[in-house]
């Protein structure tokens, strides 16, 4: 990747609907050039899909929390992987080495969501041996910038 490529990367970071002919015009290539670079983006992996980014708020998700999970025994964590997977609300799961196994991040409406979420639905996963909930107030930076 050259400067060239950074910046086509950032432009559709910034709008993924940014067509080639746009796109050139910013980096002063042709529409042809922008098009096959961006191609080779995409099958060098660099780009690995287009989407939309929903306002949680908008869309009534008002709470984001971040939860740290322990998993009692090696011999549960495919099926603990299996079940996180499955849910919705759940926008990431990291495996992490520190004070848990798995940091979580998940969205819910509302406290009693959230409750809902830690009382019934993870704690009923096998494996699930301790979680610790930390709560966002805001959000300063949330970006994939490289």
């Amino acid at each position: 990747m050259d400067n060239t490529d950074n910046i086509i990367l950032s432009i559709l970071k910034e709008n993924s609907r940014a067509s080639a002919s746009e796109i050139s015009k910013q980096v002063n290539l042709s529409v042809p050039a922008v098009t096959e670079r961006i191609r080779k983006l995409e099958l060098s992996g660099v780009i690995e899909k287009y989407t939309v980014r929903a306002n949680p708020y908008a869309l009534g998700y008002n709470l984001l929390a971040f939860v740290i999970v322990k998993v009692d025994c090696s011999e549960n964590l495919e099926a603990f992987q299996d079940a996180i997977a499955g849910l919705p609300q759940v926008l990431e799961c990291h495996h992490t080495a520190g004070p848990g196994d798995y940091l979580l991040k998940v969205l819910f409406r509302d406290m009693q969501d959230m409750e809902n979420f830690l009382s019934r639905t993870l704690k009923d996963i096998r494996g699930v041996a301790d979680t610790n909930t930390i709560i966002c107030l805001s959000t300063l930076k949330e970006e994939i910038t490289v």
